[in-house]
């Protein structure tokens, strides 16, 4: 049996944090689902395509990778798709509370799917996508926090009009 693991998030925008648990968990993993959430509390920068294509474009240098989407509970993405493992990546302790709150009540809707996180490199470990997009928009340096694809998407979404 493969063992295939679905990371799912808004990945609004996908940072190098992310990349980081995406090509790691690529190793311990036989596949990873890079699964692109339309979260309803949140209004996005980029639309839930824009999402999509950033992941593939990032991604593609790594072959056991695929981009996928959904909408509603993951939990029921996990079951549809007949998969049992989800991949979280934690950034800080802070993570910690809320992303075990996630698994906890995802073990409740389904006690078959197991939940595996991971520490993103201590290098990455205070990059967030609202903090990335803070910056971005009022034009600071983003280059060294995400791909070149993303910033250049960024400078894009907020380009100074003359």
């Amino acid at each position: 049996m493969s063992r295939i693991a679905v990371y799912p998030g808004s990945f609004d925008p996908v940072t190098y944090g992310h990349l980081d648990i995406i090509q790691r968990g690529a190793t311990v993993f036989d596949h990873i689902v890079v699964a692109v959430l339309n979260n309803s509390r949140k209004t996005p920068l980029f639309t839930f395509e824009e999402r999509v294509a950033l992941l593939k474009e990032t991604t593609k240098h790594i072959p056991n990778v695929s981009v996928d989407s959904f909408n509603g509970l993951l939990v029921d993405y996990v079951k549809e798709k007949n998969l049992r493992i989800i991949l979280r990546g934690l950034r800080a302790i802070s993570d910690f509370e809320y992303e075990l709150q996630i698994s906890a009540i995802n073990k409740h809707l389904d006690p078959n799917i197991e939940t595996f996180f991971m520490m993103t490199n201590n290098k990455y470990s205070f990059i967030s996508s609202s903090m990335i997009k803070e910056t971005a928009k009022y034009h600071g340096n983003v280059k060294e926090l995400v791909p070149e694809p993303v910033e250049k998407a960024l400078l894009e979404k907020y380009k100074s009009p003359h």
